[in-house]
């Protein structure tokens, strides 16, 4: 008669669940800031999508009135009646004057608390009455590359 088998225990030993733990350590290491890298480059295109509604706006505004509007808020005759914040509220917009009153600037900067406030690589976006964008990190160096691609 053979000898009675001797069941193995079922479940990990530790050092299994350790190299487990690493493993899963390691992809999260690499795969989360990718993935927040992604989510702040789509964000982005809120930002980029409000400007160029502004500008937008601004050439309407001034193929009916001869001028550009020095304001956002505030509907026709001063203002361009949009609002100052991106559709989610993850950037305010700032108008501004330029050449004499004869040309415009539109910003957008990312929000302080906002889930874009981390994103210090594009801190800023602007486009102005002729098309020429321009982007800042928050060290105000210029990023225009990376940013408006």
């Amino acid at each position: 008669m053979p000898a009675p088998r001797r069941e193995r225990p079922g479940g990990f030993t530790l050092v299994e669940l350790m190299i487990a733990i690493v493993i899963v350590a390691i992809l999260s290491a690499i795969a989360i800031p990718g993935y927040r890298s992604y989510v702040q480059r789509a964000q982005r295109a809120e930002a980029k999508t409000a400007l160029l509604r502004v500008q937008g706006a601004q050439e309407k505004f001034f193929v009916q009135y001869n001028r550009y509007a020095a304001a956002l808020a505030p509907a026709v005759p001063d203002g361009l009646g949009t609002p100052t914040t991106t559709e989610t509220g993850l950037y305010t917009l700032a108008l501004a004057m330029t050449d004499g009153g004869t040309g415009f600037r539109v910003t957008a900067t990312t929000r302080a608390g906002g889930s874009q406030a981390d994103d210090g690589r594009c801190a800023s976006l602007s486009i102005d009455n002729n098309g020429l964008k321009a982007a800042r990190n928050s060290a105000g160096a210029d990023t225009t590359q990376d940013c408006w691609r």
